[in-house]
């Protein structure tokens, strides 16, 4: 019996996982969801559908020490350019439904600031809206623009207050933060809750490169 038992321990030993990206990326969809679609708590964002070279920077940046987030850099430290490009590549090819997101708790002035910033902006302070740049359906524009829905209105608010600050750095011409540095608390906020109440969109997918004509020339100058 131990001698049938310990074949049986070696046979299982003996037996590697497939070396496919599906296998390599495991250790981003404990967080991130087994295709990319978003954890069901307020943290770890949606990945699938957006577009690659977005995804890829964030990653370089991560790696590189641009975003502050240790367990993200302890994963990515070692791993070369060309192993991240292909990660980036799977999620930005991975097509799963939207969350069904709970809606904010905000009152109806808090909503409808958040509408007027995402769809008109604020021109006396210069503020573009989300759409000049994210695309009118909020599902980004390809090739590094990332699309707004799906996501939840803590992990929106917490990266646009990341971007003002300073602790959520991008390749220049870091453009979120020019803009998030003329929000105040009650914009983020507001902007936030509009953004995590909307519907799932008919086509998930990203605008075409060249396709929108942005209210700021956003694309990352690196395109690695």
């Amino acid at each position: 019996m131990r001698a049938q038992t310990q074949t049986q321990t070696q046979a299982r030993s003996s037996v590697t996982a497939p070396d496919s990206i599906a296998t390599r990326v495991m250790a981003c969809t404990t967080c991130h969801g087994e295709r990319g679609q978003g954890s069901g708590d307020d943290y770890y964002p949606r990945l699938a559908g957006k577009p690659a070279r977005y995804l890829y920077n964030q990653l370089i940046a991560f790696r590189d020490g641009q975003r502050k987030y240790a367990p993200m850099t302890y994963l990515l430290e070692y791993l070369p350019d060309a192993y991240l490009q292909e990660m980036a590549q799977y999620f930005a090819a991975q097509q799963t439904p939207f969350p069904s997101l709970p809606r904010p708790d905000v009152g109806p002035e808090v909503m409808a600031l958040g509408k007027k910033l995402t769809l008109e902006g604020d021109p006396a302070r210069h503020i573009p809206s989300c759409v000049a740049c994210h695309g009118a359906s909020l599902t980004g524009v390809s090739p590094d623009i990332p699309g707004l829905l799906g996501l939840h209105a803590k992990y929106i608010s917490a990266q646009l207050g990341a971007s003002r600050y300073g602790a959520r750095v991008t390749a220049k011409p870091n453009c979120m933060q020019k803009i998030t540095i003329l929000l105040n608390d009650a914009d983020i906020s507001a902007a936030a809750a509009y953004l995590s109440s909307l519907p799932s969109p008919l086509n998930p997918a990203p605008a075409t490169e060249g396709s929108l004509k942005l209210a700021l020339t956003c694309q990352s100058s690196d395109a690695r």
